[in-house]
């Protein structure tokens, strides 16, 4: 199953919201979306600084990441950035497989 890392930050909109719903509120919802979507969390995490939420999290396909990016987004409550995740096996995969590949100028 494909893996994200998700990087988040509240808006002032989705911080109130936190304020009033606190963390496993919020724990809650995510759970509820990526369950919904045959995905499993991880790992969430609340930091400080450029990130809110961190979380780890395993979807059945990357367009349902993709659909739950564009409705959380489209919410107006989170700035996001989901980056896929690879193994070390997926990566020999990928380094055994022949790309035709020219740099630009040769």
């Amino acid at each position: 199953m494909p893996r994200f890392l998700i990087q988040a930050t509240y808006t002032s909109e989705g911080a109130q919201g936190l304020l009033s719903e606190g963390a496993s509120g919020r724990r809650a919802a995510v759970e509820q979306v990526v369950s919904g979507l045959g995905g499993s969390v991880e790992a969430m995490y609340f930091a400080f600084g450029e990130d809110d939420i961190i979380l780890l999290v395993d979807f059945p396909d990357p367009v349902s990441m993709a659909a739950v990016s564009l409705a959380v987004k489209a919410s107006g409550g989170l700035r996001t950035r989901a980056t896929p995740l690879l193994t070390v096996d997926e990566i020999d995969e990928a380094a055994r497989r022949e790309v035709s590949f020219r740099a630009p100028g040769a």
